[in-house]
């Protein structure tokens, strides 16, 4: 019914930037919160940023100052601007979308994309 697709992940050095999509298709009446997600080898999966529909946003304290989360409602669209990267930055990253189809609301997730970042 729903489904996220993200882009924009890959390999990059230390103090460098990626910029993360997220696009949402299907059956939507409305998208409410979308966020984004991490988990690292051997972690459990933590918030990175969320952002309501009005624009309110929320980040995690370690990537404060560092990443801006930004939506287009009118595409369905999330984005996650990454800079300052660092090697703990470094993690799999999930999109995520709380959305209402026909009258249930249900949460959804993309399929990750993978962020490294190395020298």
């Amino acid at each position: 019914q729903v489904q996220l697709v993200e882009s924009g992940g890959g390999l990059v050095q230390p103090g460098g930037s990626l910029r993360l999509s997220c696009a949402a298709s299907g059956s939507i009446f409305l998208i409410n919160d979308m966020g984004w997600y991490r988990q690292a080898p051997g972690k459990q999966r933590e918030l990175v940023a969320v952002i309501s529909r009005s624009g309110r946003t929320t980040y995690t304290d370690s990537v404060k100052g560092r990443f801006t989360i930004s939506r287009d409602n009118a595409k369905n669209t999330v984005y996650l601007q990454m800079n300052s990267l660092k090697p703990e930055d470094t993690a799999v990253y999930y999109c995520n979308a709380d959305c209402w189809v026909g009258l249930q609301k249900m949460d959804y997730w993309g399929q990750g994309t993978q962020v490294s970042v190395s020298s």
